[in-house]
């Protein structure tokens, strides 16, 4: 067949190619087949990578990028799966995640929706008992300068324990076989699960101030290192650490090593140990039950691990799934929605700080306390003239009133009297003026200044007036 001369002419027969139809995507549907399709195809993987930029949410989800020389990934781990981890994520740990990949679509960001992680090297249990036992050396609780010797005669032993386990039974026995003066006190208590931390704080609380125990034992059998979890926790140390009364720690076997251990004033090597040390006594069947005790703990543990497996493998329903994911792409959208407010409410405070800064130094410039003194002042002037007003007014009042007194006196028909006049009255009261008012014989008063007297008319006399 000749190859077509790409230079040769072209005919032009009167057909068109056909159009393609443009397809426009909303973001939002893009974005959420992309994740469709990518949850899909990565539905469950695993990364190995380091930790950068860890940042835990108040929701209790944890965020934080895994990264290796080339390449980093987002990944986040929600409050659910956070709260199974048994050790503590830092910047810069290396470690295995498990997860699938999405895309988270308000930022249209891949990302890595983890489901179980632990580090590269070593387990988590393992990890989480480093990462504490560091810190607390740094503080200073396993130094042997804080250490109590225990007291040589005890009277009373407190044993922190399960009621039911083989350690109490074989602590009795000791006890009860080579010191059967002593007395046992048992704190019934946990020993592992998630409640174990604070019954043991609470029993170790009470021990010390009921002052009824000589010294503490703190027991538990053998186990693995999770049946050791409660004695590795910091609140279980920090209750040791906080006894006024020494602590002996006899948790597991001689090989088992707990952060209580290295708090404690004493470490028995297992339970039945910290019996001999206290009674001086041996405690070989102590030892057999114990380790009856540690192998039915893994027979336990191994049924558990077998019921976890087949419960794994069972299917679960794309519908579940898909509602577990959207419910995570919400909450992690109310995560995003909590960062951007708190941001909000610490530029808005600020702000109102620094409102609140200006009109206090606006008042201060303006201090009411000033104009209260300046009134004060004018108060007192006020008031010194109005005393002075009032006296200048009281002195001329009474000085009319005495000229007024004077002026009355000197008209008063009593003032007369003391220059050597009399006043004459008839019987009836009346004032005699005249002679022609009197007849022989009537009675008169008349009064003088000092007093008065009474007299009887003898005879009168009139005098004659001359008329013109």
């Amino acid at each position: 067949m000749t190859p077509k001369d790409p230079f040769a002419p072209q005919l032009d027969l009167g057909f068109e190619e056909p159009r393609h139809t443009r397809r426009i995507w909303p973001v939002r549907e893009l974005v959420g087949q992309v994740r469709e399709l990518v949850e899909l195809e990565y539905g469950d993987v695993w990364v190995e990578g380091e930790i950068s930029n860890f940042r835990p949410a108040p929701s209790g989800h944890v965020y934080f990028t895994l990264k290796d020389a080339d390449a980093q990934l987002p990944v986040v781990l929600f409050r659910r799966q956070a709260m199974l981890l048994r050790f503590r994520p830092e910047d810069g740990l290396h470690v295995l995640v498990r997860g699938r990949v999405s895309v988270y679509e308000q930022r249209g960001q891949m990302q890595l929706v983890a489901e179980t992680m632990e580090p590269v090297g070593a387990g988590s249990l393992q990890l989480a008992f480093e990462q504490l036992k560091e810190r607390l050396k740094a503080e200073g609780l396993f130094d042997a300068g804080r250490k109590r010797p225990l007291p040589a005669f005890p009277r009373t032993v407190g044993i922190v324990t399960s009621p039911t386990g083989a350690v109490i039974r074989d602590f009795l026995n000791i006890v009860g076989r080579r010191h059967s003066g002593l007395s046992v006190m048992l704190y019934p208590v946990s020993v592992q699960g998630d409640s174990a931390p604070a019954e043991i704080e609470a029993a170790l609380e009470e021990l010390n101030g009921s002052g009824l125990v000589d010294v503490i034992v703190l027991a538990r059998g053998g186990g693995s290192l999770e049946d050791l979890a409660a004695f590795n926790s910091e609140r279980v140390a920090r209750a040791i650490a906080s006894s006024s009364l020494p602590v002996v720690s006899a948790v597991g076997h001689e090989t088992d090593f707990t952060i209580a251990d290295f708090v404690s004033d004493l470490r028995a090597p297992t339970p039945s140990a910290a019996a001999e040390l206290i009674t001086e006594a041996q405690h070989k069947i102590a030892e057999h039950l114990a380790e009856q005790s540690h192998r039915l703990e893994r027979a336990a543990r191994f049924q558990v691990l077998q019921a976890r497996q087949r419960l794994t493998r069972l299917p679960v329903s794309r519908t579940e799934g898909r509602m577990a994911a959207l419910l995570h792409r919400l909450e992690q959208r109310l995560d995003d929605f909590s960062f951007r407010l708190e941001a909000a409410v610490s530029e808005q405070l600020r702000r109102r700080q620094r409102q609140v800064a200006e009109l206090t130094a606006a008042v201060l410039r303006h201090d009411p306390r000033q104009n209260l003194g300046l009134a004060r002042e004018r108060l007192t002037a006020s008031r010194t003239r109005l005393d002075r007003s009032l006296e200048r007014m009281m002195h001329g009042s009474a000085a009319r009133l005495s000229a007024l007194d004077a002026r009355l006196h000197s008209l008063s028909p009593l003032a007369v009297l003391d220059r050597g006049y009399a006043l004459v009255l008839d019987a009836a009261g009346g004032l005699v003026r005249s002679t022609a008012q009197v007849a022989a014989g009537d009675k008169l008063v008349t009064r003088l200044a000092d007093g008065t007297f009474t007299s009887r008319v003898e005879s009168t006399a009139h005098k004659k007036t001359s008329k013109k």
